[in-house]
């Protein structure tokens, strides 16, 4: 699997599908491992990642690597890649035809690492499997999209800009701990009600 991965990077490295790589400094392709079953999708590298290479290593990912301690994981035990590969101008939100033309790499990727959770960081990654969705109202729960397992939470970085939801992620991170403990989602979970710390918070 590793090498199916190395072999997966180099080509997404190589990608001119989409004009971000004329911007950008290099891909960012994603990493870790199957290990744990987990799969992060966030929305797009940002200035830190684009300097190194590599997925989540500002401020964001800190925060990151922080939650995963919270519930006992190391970051390579998951794997953490982004909506799409290349760094968009100004950290603006990535274009719906850039995020078509990257989607290519995130069905290969799901396709090598076969995960029981994705992860969805923040409504860009949302969006992909629950388009049309508010992230408040469904973050922290568990649904079954196209035979996939996606948990959406909020992105760490707006936990950072509202230290509101940093008591949120927490709390989503601890109900992804369960789901894993507990096994796969049965079916579509829809229609639960918000608690009255949601809607104080987030209503």
């Amino acid at each position: 699997m590793q090498d199916d991965l190395r072999m997966l990077a180099d080509e997404i490295r190589a990608c001119t599908a989409c004009p971000l790589h004329r911007s950008a400094r290099q891909a960012v392709p994603g990493e870790g491992s199957a290990e744990s079953g987990i799969f992060f999708l966030g929305e797009a590298p940002g200035y830190n990642e684009d300097l190194q290479g590599r997925p989540f290593v500002g401020a964001a990912g800190q925060l990151l690597d922080e939650l995963l301690r919270d519930i006992g994981l190391d970051r390579s035990k998951v794997f953490i890649t982004n909506v799409v590969r290349h760094r968009p101008p100004e950290n603006r939100d990535p274009l719906p035809d850039e995020v078509a033309a990257c989607d290519i790499w995130l069905k290969r990727h799901l396709a090598v690492l076969q995960p029981k959770v994705i992860v969805t960081l923040g409504r860009h990654a949302m969006g992909r499997f629950l388009p049309g969705e508010s992230i408040s109202r469904i973050h922290g729960r568990p649904r079954k999209v196209e035979g996939l397992t996606i948990f959406p939470v909020y992105h760490p970085a707006a936990a950072l800009h509202q230290p509101a939801l940093r008591g949120a992620l927490g709390s989503d991170f601890a109900a992804l701990a369960s789901l894993l403990a507990t096994g796969p989602v049965a079916k579509e979970q829809v229609g639960e009600k918000k608690t009255a710390d949601q809607m104080t918070l987030f209503g």
